[in-house]
């Protein structure tokens, strides 16, 4: 049976291929700056995550999924860090995600067995140097995302995706040459960077279980980054 699932950012990255896993055999709704790459069939609703009120007008009397794409990378020691950098990070990563939710949630309560995605990082429990800004704000949607499991359990399923580095436009600077991609490969002990199907794939499982029994997880797919050391 088709869901109805909505996706904050869509047209590019681990969005887009989210998208692309389940369009087919569902009613996707993107909200997004651009709709760009978007397959025939997607809805797309003009917004802007940091500045926009979502228009609910354009979407069905219920949702099944909701995920929470855009983020950040912001990667500097922490004296070259200012005040904004951590105020930007959290608008766009937190404060954004918490007004969209807010919008959604009467939609996604209405079936009873709807499931929402978010999106931190490997750096919330692994520390690493320069993650400092990414890792607060990425660290207050994991705990933003366990407390509201467990308010809202067993209506809605809440569970949150921690990825390691992922070949996206967000990371191109760290990504933009053949070199780079092997040396950051090395990093991991799968020996390679995430692709956004790494991502899409678990979004997609968690989207599409019908009443699972998964909620209130952080799940890290990161290559083996967060959790194994092979030195």
């Amino acid at each position: 049976m088709s869901k109805n699932i909505l996706l904050i950012g869509g047209s590019h990255g681990i969005g887009n291929a989210i998208v692309q896993h389940m369009y087919q055999n569902n009613n996707i709704y993107v909200a997004s700056r651009e709709n760009e790459n978007l397959p025939d069939g997607v809805t797309h609703i003009n917004f802007d995550a940091l500045t926009d009120e979502l228009d609910t007008t354009a979407l069905p009397e219920s949702l099944d999924g909701f995920v929470y794409c855009p983020g950040s990378i912001n990667l500097k020691p922490f004296k070259m860090l200012k005040q904004k950098h951590f105020e930007d990070d959290m608008n766009i990563n937190f404060f954004s995600m918490l007004k969209v939710t807010r919008t959604v949630l009467p939609l996604l309560t209405k079936e009873g067995t709807s499931s929402m995605v978010y999106f931190s990082t490997v750096a919330v429990g692994t520390g690493m140097p320069f993650h400092t800004s990414v890792a607060a704000a990425k660290g207050a949607i994991e705990g933003f995302a366990k407390a509201l499991a467990a308010e809202y359990a067993p209506t809605v399923r809440v569970n949150v995706i921690a990825p390691s580095l992922v070949d996206t436009p967000l990371a191109g600077r760290l990504l933009n040459n053949d070199a780079k991609k092997e040396k950051m490969g090395e990093m991991h002990p799968l020996k390679r960077v995430g692709t956004p199907d790494d991502i899409a794939s678990v979004a997609a499982f968690l989207l599409e279980q019908n009443t699972g029994w998964i909620t209130g997880q952080v799940i890290g797919v990161d290559g083996g980054k967060g959790t194994l050391n092979l030195g």
